[in-house]
């Protein structure tokens, strides 16, 4: 006897599962949400047991639920396999995906590829996690991302680190800086102005504690915060310099920051797009890190090199 439920039928099961409300759910399909109830009803028949717990404000799995949901994924993960080419079936895929990043590389690339992604794949959500690149390194190794793009793991055993980018830190100052007529400015030359920069959480602080072992500042930061783009904000307010990656520097010629490569010595740091090994990614996944792989290839937006304001 053959199972009598269908590939809409397991979409709307999805579809539930992903958003929590039969109502949403209803919406992201394009059917009404009493036809979807009746969509689930005809799944939990064929199968024989309860797949939800409803209560007039919550949806939950019950347990034979999560395990079904996880047999589903995988099929119609299969299934998008074969057909996530074709432009019909593109247009329509339902999923998501966790992308996690250190916040300069969500300013630097991350938004074009993403409403190009979300041009092809317009029902799928993304969800970026931007974070500390610790933060981003523990979301991937934990599976709570899909993949991640920072400038630490390449050390990490369990972790697949592919280069993107290679980029030199500059200081970045106000135009009326004295620094800003400068055509390179070596470490001892930034301390010896008011400088803001990032607590030792950071993944920056730690690279450059590593590379600046000779390096002692005439006087202690005014400020210190967890991001750089924070820092930047500090700059411009006039607080001081700082050094800052090149791909944190804004996008275009600024009216108030501009940066001056650092020397003696020059640092550089890799960025690069992470995963955890032996974890494939689903198919939504896998099309945005080629997507991210493509970017890198085309060189979208400048070369990360250049380092003036």
């Amino acid at each position: 006897m053959g199972v009598n439920f269908d590939l809409n039928d397991l979409q709307a099961f999805r579809a539930v599962v992903e958003l929590g409300s039969f109502r949403k759910a209803a919406e992201a399909v394009n059917i009404s949400q009493p036809a979807l109830s009746r969509r689930i009803e005809k799944l939990e028949a064929a199968l024989g047991v309860r797949l939800f717990e409803r209560t007039t404000r919550s949806v939950a799995l019950t347990t034979v639920g999560r395990v079904f949901a996880r047999s589903a994924e995988q099929l119609l993960d299969d299934l998008d396999v074969a057909l996530l080419g074709i432009r019909d079936v593109s247009t329509s895929r339902m999923g998501h995906v966790t992308i996690a990043c250190v916040p300069s590389v969500a300013y630097y690339f991350l938004p074009s590829v993403i409403a190009a992604y979300h041009s092809r794949y317009p029902r799928i959500r993304v969800k970026l996690y931007d974070a500390s690149a610790n933060e981003v390194l523990g979301a991937v190794i934990s599976g709570e991302a899909d993949f991640g793009v920072s400038f630490m793991g390449s050390q990490e055993a369990e972790v697949e680190f592919k280069v993107l980018l290679q980029e030199r830190f500059v200081a970045a100052c106000r135009r009326d800086h004295p620094l800003a007529r400068k055509t390179r400015v070596s470490w001892n030359e930034l301390y010896a102005h008011e400088y803001v920069s990032v607590d030792k959480t950071s993944g920056n602080r730690l690279l450059l504690d590593q590379a600046l072992t000779t390096i002692t500042p005439d006087m202690a930061s005014v400020c210190e915060t967890r991001h750089v783009t924070t820092m930047l904000g500090l700059v411009e307010a006039g607080l001081g310099v700082a050094a800052v990656p090149s791909m944190a520097m804004p996008l275009h010629d600024h009216p108030v920051l501009t940066s001056i490569p650092l020397v003696e010595p020059v640092v550089t740091r890799r960025v690069g797009i992470i995963r955890r090994r032996g974890r494939p990614l689903t198919p939504a996944a896998q099309q945005f890190y080629q997507m991210i792989l493509e970017t890198k290839r085309g060189g979208r937006r400048g070369t990360a090199k250049k380092t003036a304001g």
